[in-house]
């Protein structure tokens, strides 16, 4: 499904100046099947043999002897106009995906347009989305919280000492496992009536929690809860700490399972 999603998020792609390929150990009739079935509009790279996956130390070697002997670690390179690699995004996990959108959230800021929801806060605004509705097995998700705080207001950042941090948590589940929060470089802020520096968020910021699909997950509705506590202050007083619920709704859709026609499939 990864081939699949990557052609979900293609105009995003082509909107950031990037462009597109994709390279398996497929032969090329069998990409030109995935192609023409799932109407991809990016170039497929075939290598039989894996002789350019090899090259690259990519070569899955923890897969046996067999059909599927030959594919790479799943993952992604993001070159510069010169071919040179400024990023990677790699799953030890065959069956595991770093997800375009993920991807374009994380490294681009681009916005996560999916499961969007706006939620109550007494001292600050708050949006979550996800980086798609639809998810399949072994993808990895981006859930953001998109968190605007007025002006003259902040929030401590993480590493504070001696005050209430925002704190971003998402429930565990046996559908999906949870990924550390990711939060953006905070600023510092003088408090000069006790003489002291402390981290800070102010204005708008985004906070993001990542959940890989298990393959327990059950097709149909999922729904992801969590929580933001934060204590908003303002130059003249901190207000009481408040923990926000939260919740993202996705939706698990089987695996794409069909394979090429059998005379061209692997032996």
């Amino acid at each position: 499904m990864q081939l699949v999603e990557l052609q979900d998020n293609l105009a995003e792609i082509h909107r950031r100046g990037l462009g597109l390929a994709a390279i398996s150990y497929d032969i090329p009739a069998i990409l030109k099947s995935f192609s023409d079935r799932r109407k991809l509009g990016y170039p497929l790279l075939s290598d039989p043999g894996s002789k350019i996956i090899r090259a690259y130390g990519l070569l899955n070697e923890t897969i046996p002897p067999g059909p599927f002997f030959g594919i790479p670690y799943p993952g992604t390179y993001i070159l510069d106009h010169d071919g040179k690699v400024v990023a990677k995004y790699f799953e030890d996990d065959y069956t595991q995906r770093f997800t375009a959108s993920d991807i374009l959230i994380r490294q681009f800021g681009a916005a996560a347009g999916a499961a969007h929801s706006t939620v109550a806060s007494k001292h600050l605004k708050i949006a979550t989305s996800a980086g798609t509705a639809v998810v399949h097995t072994g993808q990895r998700i981006a859930l953001t919280v998109d968190i605007s705080a007025p002006p003259g207001v902040h929030v401590y950042a993480p590493g504070v000492t001696g005050y209430i941090a925002i704190d971003l948590s998402v429930a565990d589940s046996p559908s999906y496992a949870v990924h550390p929060a990711v939060y953006p470089p905070s600023n510092t802020m003088r408090l000069a009536a006790i003489d002291e520096t402390v981290p800070v968020f102010v204005g708008d910021f985004r906070v993001l929690r990542e959940i890989t699909i298990s393959k327990s997950a059950v097709p149909g509705e999922l729904t992801v809860e969590g929580q933001l506590r934060s204590q908003a202050c303002d130059e003249k007083q901190c207000y009481v700490p408040e923990t926000v619920p939260l919740k993202w709704i996705l939706r698990v859709e089987p695996l794409d399972r069909q394979r090429a026609p059998a005379e061209i499939q692997h032996k």
